[in-house]
């Protein structure tokens, strides 16, 4: 696994500070590029960045897939500021996946959002192409975060392309039953995968970073 660096333009000339973790062996028997994985951080306002996800990203790269962390708009070495709703960095999202599109071998990406990235992420799901499928770990869809991050459950939702919920049984944010409850109205494809005992910030840090890439690395399995 090798990494390296790279500033990204969004579209409004915001400046991102992005990660790329490369495989260093491909599959012998792939017949095809493999699958590339951007990542999106949690809450900016909050603290969140793109370290975070560094865990998940070396573990997919060891994998064999290529990962791509990034930090958003006003967050790390990344220009701009952050919006407290999410709705400027669905820009960054669609701006760091264009740019994988063409500077990755490949061209299918599957997108992850961890916590309030999650909601950002599946905004920008059906603005790329060659976005195939998504995951989510952590989605605050209770009814205290719907007041940030509502405007977004509509995207993913009504996106066709095949979706996986991860989420703790403990999570703060969202209960179990809400969960289920979003995912009835969900078009295509939609796969949950509960963590028994996990909470939302648990989820987050390093020790679920091994269980979130064999869950992640199933999924891809499951597209081809």
């Amino acid at each position: 696994m090798s990494r390296e660096s790279s500033a990204i333009a969004s579209s409004d000339g915001i400046s991102l500070d992005a990660r790329i973790y490369r495989p260093t062996t491909t599959t012998p028997e792939a017949s095809e590029p493999p699958l590339a994985v951007v990542l999106v951080h949690p809450y900016s306002v909050l603290g969140g960045c793109q370290g975070l996800m560094k865990g998940i990203a070396r573990g997919l790269a060891e994998a064999g897939f290529p990962a791509v962390t990034f930090d958003m708009r006003g967050v790390g070495r990344s220009t701009g500021r952050p919006s407290l709703t999410g709705s400027s960095e669905v820009a960054d999202v669609v701006a760091v996946c264009k740019w994988v599109s063409k500077n990755l071998p490949g061209n299918r990406i599957l997108l992850v959002g961890s916590s309030a990235g999650a909601p950002i992420a599946g905004s920008a799901v059906d603005h790329v192409d060659e976005v195939v499928g998504y995951v989510s770990i952590g989605y605050p869809f209770g009814l205290t975060a719907s007041i940030l991050f509502g405007r977004h459950h509509k995207a993913i939702l009504q996106s066709p392309k095949p979706k996986l919920f991860v989420m703790g049984t403990r999570d703060g944010f969202t209960s179990v039953k809400q969960l289920e409850s979003k995912l009835k109205s969900a078009a295509g494809r939609v796969e949950k995968h509960l963590i028994e005992g996990a909470s939302h910030f648990q989820m987050e840090g390093p020790a679920f970073d091994a269980q979130m890439v064999d869950l992640i690395s199933g999924f891809i399995e499951s597209l081809s």
